[in-house]
């Protein structure tokens, strides 16, 4: 395509390319190739939206939304960043105008539990594992649904900060303010079970 750019972010899985075409011949009209899309996105962006979210539903509403956004905008998307990259800024977008409706209530619940070690499945230790983790959505509540969204991509996710930058539409800086700010702010709500 002349003048069409190369994909900013790194690739992903190697499925950079085939995601491109696959937007371009979607954009076309081509509903397999967005399909195909869609089953290749959906899990990790469902993951990342429960994990903004708290909640199962609520995460299913703003992936299906995102979706049916970026079909509507596909003839937009130009390619500046990777099919995923923008995705994941459609959903985490969709996600903060849903936080910041519902605000102050964020509960983590259906997130999905973290396997214990055997030795701590004693019912005192499986009690302390639930304080702990009502204390960490507690402690969620207290971010700023920026905060989270940046805490949760790095924290969570493992993405860099570039990636957040790009997928939250903000700059570096302002993303590793914010995960500082969030990560004090865990701290020191956490402060006992450190």
């Amino acid at each position: 395509m002349p003048g069409a750019r190369r994909p900013t972010a790194p690739p992903e899985g190697g499925q950079e390319t085939d995601d491109a075409l696959l937007a371009v011949r979607a954009a076309e009209g081509d509903e397999d190739a967005f399909a195909t899309l869609v089953r290749r996105h959906a899990p990790v962006l469902l993951r990342l939206a429960v994990r903004l979210l708290g909640t199962r539903p609520e995460a299913e509403d703003a992936v299906q939304d995102a979706f049916l956004s970026a079909w509507r905008r596909l003839p937009e998307f130009r390619g500046r960043a990777a099919f995923g990259t923008w995705m994941y800024r459609i959903v985490t977008n969709r996600c903060l105008n849903m936080l910041r409706a519902r605000r102050p209530v964020a509960p983590l619940e259906s997130a999905g539990d973290i396997p214990a070690p055997e030795y701590a499945s004693s019912p005192a230790r499986i009690a302390e594992a639930r304080d702990a983790v009502r204390e960490l959505r507690d402690a969620l509540d207290l971010l700023s649904a920026e905060q989270r969204a940046c805490w949760v991509l790095r924290e969570l996710d493992g993405r860099s900060y570039e990636f957040i930058a790009e997928a939250v539409g903000i700059s570096q800086e302002a993303v590793r303010a914010r995960v500082f700010r969030a990560r004090r702010c865990l701290t020191q709500a956490l402060g006992a079970w450190r």
